[in-house]
This record gives structure tokens, C-alpha cells and sequence, in this order.
């Protein structure tokens, strides 16, 4: 390529702008695409620019400053790794729309829809009182079978649910963990919270129980919502256990339904806990739905067996469960995506 300044040859690169201040260059910047300029063009001081036949560069773009440096510290892993609650925080929208999920597929192409939810407890109070109340003739604290057993079987109903949903979100969500990052705890958390919906409609029934038979709830009924949370931590702990080690051991969904039948006769629901001394009531709390069920007892029904020494085992077994369980969920989070 040469260039051509008053008919001589230019020995340095020549910039057309200051030559050409008249003519209009266009040039694409973005794509710094080339012009070819005309041959015998003049500038307002007479020099003659000849032979111009060359493609001329786009005008350079502006200088971008260099982002600065960014320095990455790399540590071992600790042995325990943190909860980070935080980053469970900043993901609840993600914790809503699998709530929202569950529920849309739930019941889907079901004829019944959510009237499971009413069905399955009224069906097993019946059984129960079929058998227990009218044939064995268990006692209940002097209160009508029928809603002795189904104020302790909606809260049940809820813990099983929860228990086994929680259990497999896991296995049942690896697609999703395999493909991107978010917070593991938001999968168990997500089946605890959405069997909420299922728990407020069987609820319902029970109340239309205690209209049924007169029982007035007293002012006892504002400590309900904390038996409820009690029965979700205590979903929540045991989920987080048994999802991680489904990961890795099958046999866990396996045995999960033998586990929730052995746990529902071990939980003073077909009969009363009035049945064992106090020193043996205080033990019978480590089953945390103990202190549920008695708790829901005591609050809706006005029953004699206040919860008291039992509830507080149950509430410190639960908070156990809870808090090692969750540790136990983070410590082999890193291994989910890999073995799913």
C-alpha cells in the first residue's frame, strides 16, 4: 500500500483527518469495517492527494480501562461446613415457586382433587374408631372417639406427608440439582411448606368435628400454632437426614413406609398417653410427635393431659434433629450432583 502526500511519497503514516478536514469519512466503528476514499482529492490548503485506492481502518475506538484485578483465595474445606442461612434467604423466590410447583402438580388429572386431603384422615378416623374405640374399647380421656383420634390424626397426616415428600425431593429433583447451582436446603424445605395447604383443609374437618359434638376451643387454642411448629421442625429435621442418605442409599425410600407406620403406633394416636405413668410420660416425649399430638389435644379439646415435661423433651429432640440434621445435609451437598 503507498500513499501519496503533493505528489510525493509519504515516509510516515499520514493522518487523513487533519489532510481532509472537509470530507466526511464514514467509517463503521462498532464493526470497524474499511472505507475507500476517491482518487484526486483536495484539501482547503491546495494539497493534492493522489493514487488513493487503499482501504483506510475505521477511526479507533476509545481506550476502555482494564477492569481491575480480581484475587481469589482458595482454602481448605472445613470439616463441618456453615449453614449459610443467608444465601437460603436470598433464595426464597426460588423456595415459592416450588412450593407453587407442588401444589399445581399435586393433585393434577385427579378426579378428587384436593378432597385427599379431607379424604385420607376421615377414612382413618373411621377405621380407628371402627376398631380401637368401638370393638378394643380404648380409652380417651372422656372425649368422643371419633374427634379423639382425628385431632390427633390431622397433624399426623401432615408429618407423614411432609416426612415422605421430604425424604425423596432429592432423587426426585436430581435433574434440576445436576444442571444448576442453587441452595440444596430449599428442596426439603419446599415439601415441608407445601404440605400446609394439604394440613389447613383437613383442618377444617376438625372443627366441623368439634361443632358436631359441642366442644367450644378455649383460650388454650392460641398455643396451637406452636404445636404445628413443632411438628414442622420436626418433619423439616428428619427430612433433612433422610434425604441425604437417600442420595447415596436407596434403601431408605424402602424403608421409609415401614418407618412411618411403626412411628404412627408409637405416637399416642389410637390411644391416650394417660395410659403410662408420669415418669414414662417423660420418656414417651423423645418421639417429638408426642408432644404434637398431646399438644393439639390439650389445646382444641380442653384435655386433662397438659403436655408440660413431655412437651419440653419433645421440643429439645426436635431442635436437635433439626439443627444436626441440617448440618449433616450441608457436609454432603457437595456430593449430591455427582452420585444423582
Amino acid at each position: 500500500m503507498s500513499r501519496y502526500v503533493n505528489d510525493k511519497p509519504a515516509t510516515a503514516p499520514v493522518d487523513l483527518r487533519l489532510l481532509l478536514p472537509q470530507t466526511t469519512i464514514f467509517a463503521n466503528i462498532k464493526n470497524r469495517e474499511c472505507l475507500t476514499l476517491p482518487t484526486d482529492i483536495e484539501n482547503e490548503d491546495g494539497c493534492r492527494i493522489m493514487r488513493v485506492e487503499e482501504q483506510i481502518e475505521a477511526l479507533p475506538t476509545p481506550d476502555i480501562l482494564p477492569a481491575p484485578a480480581i484475587s481469589v483465595r482458595l482454602e481448605p474445606a472445613k470439616r463441618w461446613p456453615s449453614l449459610n442461612l443467608r444465601e437460603l434467604w436470598d433464595a426464597r423466590e426460588l423456595v415459592y415457586f416450588l412450593i407453587w410447583r407442588d401444589l399445581k402438580v399435586r393433585y393434577k388429572q385427579t378426579i378428587l382433587g384436593a378432597s385427599w386431603a379431607l379424604i385420607q384422615p376421615l377414612f382413618t378416623m373411621l377405621i380407628f374408631s371402627l376398631f380401637f374405640g368401638h370393638l378394643a374399647k380404648v380409652p380417651s380421656d372422656n372425649i368422643p372417639y371419633p374427634l379423639f383420634s382425628l385431632t390427633a390424626l390431622v397433624p399426623w397426616t401432615y408429618f407423614a406427608n411432609s416426612l415422605t415428600q421430604g425424604s425423596n425431593s432429592l432423587v426426585s429433583n436430581s435433574s434440576l440439582i445436576k444442571k444448576v447451582y442453587f441452595p440444596r436446603l430449599a428442596i426439603p424445605l419446599s415439601k415441608i411448606l407445601s404440605a400446609l395447604m394439604d394440613f389447613g383443609l383437613s383442618f377444617i374437618l376438625v372443627l366441623a368435628m368439634c361443632f358436631h359434638y359441642g366442644v367450644h376451643p378455649t383460650v388454650r387454642v392460641f398455643w396451637l400454632p406452636l404445636f404445628l411448629l413443632l411438628a414442622m421442625v420436626t418433619a423439616l429435621g428428619a427430612a433433612f437426614w433422610l434425604s441425604a442418605l437417600n442420595v447415596s442409599i436407596r434403601d431408605v425410600e424402602q424403608t421409609l413406609p415401614f418407618l412411618v407406620q411403626v412411628w404412627l403406633f408409637a405416637t399416642p394416636i389410637a390411644y391416650p398417653s394417660s395410659l403410662l405413668s408420669q415418669r414414662w410420660r417423660i420418656l414417651y416425649g423423645i418421639n417429638p410427635m408426642v408432644g404434637v399430638v398431646e399438644g393439639f389435644r390439650w389445646s382444641l379439646l380442653g384435655a386433662n393431659t397438659a403436655p408440660g415435661p413431655m412437651l419440653a423433651v419433645s421440643c429439645l429432640v426436635a431442635v436437635t434433629a433439626l439443627i444436626t440434621g441440617a448440618y449433616w445435609f450441608r457436609k454432603l451437598e457437595k456430593t449430591f450432583a455427582d452420585v444423582l
